[in-house]
């Protein structure tokens, strides 16, 4: 047992444990201890007796501590003392630097001074040595010309051409370095040979290449196939072709001579005209009759040079194109490629000819602007004309073409002006045809599904043609701007329907109305389909860049483009579809009106008298429900044989909902129905009503939802119903007192077919069977 005193020393050390905290802003040496104390003794007062040994390893461990810092105290004046002795030592050898700098910059300054009159003579010799470097340069470069010179002039004297015109081309290619050159004289000194020597080769090369020619019978002024020489292949043809591509080479090493000595023809900046390089000087030659004829014929008093008649122009140059292209092909394409050039002949004389009809539109556009035949008849001939080239004789788009003339501002807004003003003349006569309102593909079942009427085909297609005149326009800019004349048109052409159904809606079931809807339909269709159209996706790109640098739409509408999720014409369809579902609906409202004033004896029917199924031998169509069935029936088909399929969709379903809401609300809800009333009702509806629709829907009476489940509560069965009421009555009550457990009243609906009906409207149906039996309560 434990004695009293050793409780006592037990609660002393519990109390000394528990006060002895530790104390962070004083010494630590107590916490140790007592956590020290703790760890080797704890609870366990047996191991006391370890006392003796436990007093014995913290004497040694202190031993070692002493030692270990007696061993530190005596190392660290060692240390001290060693960086001291190095700091003074760094100081005595920086002193030393100090002092050999002071000299030695002492002797620089003297040396300098001493040879300051040295350095003023020496610069004078250094200028006077540049000076004549330069004069040796410049004798140099002018001993080099003359060299170059005498070669050309060797050259020529042994009749060895190809030489001098390699020779020529250095000279050309050394005075292309010397341009930044400020020696003016030098400058035109090499300028002037090259010029002179450029001058006899260019006229010795031409008259020979031209002699060349002439024995091929160039030009050729048929096609092909009558040409007398040409690709054909007399006796002495090799020899006549080899003296060509010999020629041709010898003119192509003149081409950098010829571009730094000759300016091309420049049309006016206004023209913004792509920046292209010369023609190469041997196509040059070859165009040379050509141009010849085309300044005969095309300029000055001749009577080919009218103005009402571009077409002759623009046909002799296509003409023209077409006669040499395989002679250039066959013949010029393959030497251009042995001498490395990546010049196309064909595109190259092409290129040509078509700046004589861009110099000929610019000089006659001025005399024709402000004559609105004679324009509208020069774009139709230079839009064919542009169409040809492209797609027969394979010209870029990338090249100076007549649509950059088109695009000159004043000819331009001229084109957007003529543009407009045929178009509405053109919808004018349109709208006023006979046969506007007529589809010109009635009798043909298969192509008439849109049953567009004659006035919107031909809109479309005018929108078609001149969307085909401008696509080919050089710039965005220009583009957009035919863009929002097109839009301009649609919503013209909107009013104008507008304008026309106004004056039919008082025969919104007849014939033009609904040739007016089918209008709007198809235009708008069209115009969705277009906007997925490469072109117009294209325009779009384009219209958001000038939308973001002119911050004129919002950031939504910007965003809304750049995702694709709208298009260029999506103003023009949202207008038109609100037009549709304006017209829509009020074809809708009419025969609704007419199905309600047709229905008023069916809503007097005595439905809680009428005798039950069993009474009757056969189940026929309520009397009083003829006139609203037949009147439906005759307006569904003459709107089916009158709207395109789409539109008439739309109108049998709205006109479904309207009736099924009608049906319901006025005359079920309205009424009592005994046994036989209620099964007279789903006759008259599953049975007459709904196959009505069963043409357009394979199950119609789901677009008759309330009338449809109405019927299924108003048939149930005595037990079904009584069991029914239950439930709902059941489900009111947990409702209210808050128990979720209880059965769904919706199951119990779902699992009877009723998933449109609300609870309280299965509750009143309920009510509305007349009877019931006597269940005593």
């Amino acid at each position: 047992m434990i004695s009293i005193a050793d409780k006592e020393n037990m609660a002393t050390v519990n109390v000394t444990k528990k006060e002895v905290t530790r104390d962070l802003d004083h010494c630590d040496i107590p916490y140790y201890v007592s956590e020290f104390v703790e760890r080797e003794v704890g609870n366990d007062y047996d191991s006391l007796r370890k006392l003796g040994s436990l007093i014995d390893k913290l004497s040694e461990n202190k031993k070692q501590l002493e030692e270990q810092v007696l061993t530190v105290s005596s190392e660290v004046p060692k240390r001290i003392q060693k960086a001291l002795k190095n700091a003074e030592d760094s100081k005595k050898s920086l002193n030393r630097l100090l002092e050999e700098e002071a000299l030695l910059s002492d002797s620089i300054d003297s040396h300098l001074l001493k040879a300051e009159p040295w350095m003023e003579e020496l610069g004078v010799l250094i200028s006077q040595v540049e000076e004549i470097e330069r004069h040796l340069s410049y004798l140099k470069w002018i001993s080099r010309i003359e060299e170059l010179s005498d070669n050309i002039q060797q050259y020529l004297m042994t009749n060895n051409v190809p030489e001098a015109a390699s020779t020529l081309a250095f000279m050309a290619e050394l005075d292309i370095k010397l341009q930044e050159s400020s020696c003016s004289h030098l400058l035109a000194f090499v300028r002037s040979t090259v010029k002179f020597w450029h001058k006899i080769l260019k006229d010795k090369l031409s008259s020979d290449f031209e002699e060349v020619l002439t024995q091929l019978r160039w030009p050729f002024v048929g096609p092909p196939q009558s040409q007398a020489f040409g690709l054909a292949a007399p006796a002495n043809a090799p020899d006549i072709y080899n003296n060509l591509e010999t020629l041709f080479c010898q003119l192509l090493k003149l081409q950098t001579s010829d571009e730094l000595l000759t300016k091309p023809k420049q049309l006016p900046e206004k023209y913004s005209l792509p920046p292209s390089p010369p023609i190469i000087l041997p196509i040059q030659i070859m165009l040379n009759p050509l141009q010849k004829r085309f300044k005969y014929h095309f300029t000055g008093n001749k009577p080919t040079n009218v103005l009402n008649k571009p077409e002759w122009y623009l046909t002799q140059v296509l003409m023209w194109i077409g006669n040499h292209s395989k002679f250039l092909d066959d013949k010029i394409q393959p030497i251009l490629d042995k001498a490395g050039s990546s010049v196309n002949a064909g595109l190259e004389f092409s290129r040509a000819l078509v700046m004589l009809i861009l110099e000929k539109l610019a000089a006659d556009i001025p005399f024709l602007l402000y004559d609105d035949a004679l324009f509208c008849h020069l774009v139709d001939e230079i839009l064919q004309f542009e169409r040809e080239l492209y797609s027969v004789h394979g010209y870029l788009s990338t090249l100076p073409s007549c649509m950059h003339i088109l695009s000159e501002e004043s000819c331009f807004q001229r084109w957007l002006t003529v543009e407009k003003k045929f178009a509405l003349q053109k919808m004018d006569s349109m709208l006023s045809s006979e046969a506007a309102w007529v589809s010109q593909y009635k009798d043909i079942t298969d192509v008439d599904e849109m049953k567009v009427p004659d006035c919107a085909e031909t809109f479309m297609t005018l929108l078609l043609v001149i969307t085909d005149r401008y696509k080919n326009l050089p710039t965005a800019s220009r583009k957009l701007q035919f863009l929002g004349l097109q839009k301009e048109l649609v919503d013209d052409f909107r009013i104008r329907l507008t304008q026309v159904m106004k004056e039919e809606s008082r025969a919104s079931l007849g014939f033009r109305y609904c040739a007016i809807l089918n209008a709007v339909n198809y235009i708008a269709t069209v115009l969705a389909d277009w906007a997925d159209n490469v072109f117009f996706l294209q325009l779009q790109q384009a219209e958001l860049e000038v939308c973001a640098e002119s911050s004129s739409v919002s950031q939504l509408q910007l965003g809304q483009l750049a995702s694709m999720e709208s298009s260029v014409f999506d103003e023009m369809i949202n207008l038109l579809e609100r037009l549709k579902q304006d017209m829509l609906s009020r074809q809708v409202h009419h025969v609704f009106k007419e199905v309600t004033d047709a229905a008023k004896l069916y809503k007097k029917e005595r439905w809680l008298s009428l005798p039950s199924q069993a009474e009757q031998a056969v189940m026929s169509l309520s009397s009083t429900a003829c006139p609203m069935l037949l009147t439906l029936r005759d307006r569904l088909l003459q709107l089916e044989q009158q709207l395109c399929h789409s539109l008439f969709k739309i109108f049998w379903q709205m006109l479904a909902e309207k009736v099924d809401t009608f049906i319901y609300q006025e005359i079920i809800m309205a009424n009592h129905f005994n046994e036989g009333g209620a099964a007279q009702l789903q006759f008259d509806m599953s049975r007459n009503l709904f196959p009505l629709f069963s043409h357009y829907c394979k199950r119609p009476e789901n677009y008759f939802k309330h009338i449809k489940e109405a019927c299924i509560i108003l048939n149930l069965n005595v037990g079904s119903a009584l069991l029914l009421k239950d439930v709902l009555q059941s489900a009111s009550e947990n409702e209210a007192s808050l128990k979720p457990n209880q059965p769904s009243a919706t199951a119990a609906l779902n699992e009877l077919g009723v998933y449109k009906l609300a609870q309280r409207d299965v509750e009143i149906l309920l009510n509305l069977r007349a009877i019931w039996p006597n269940t005593g309560k």
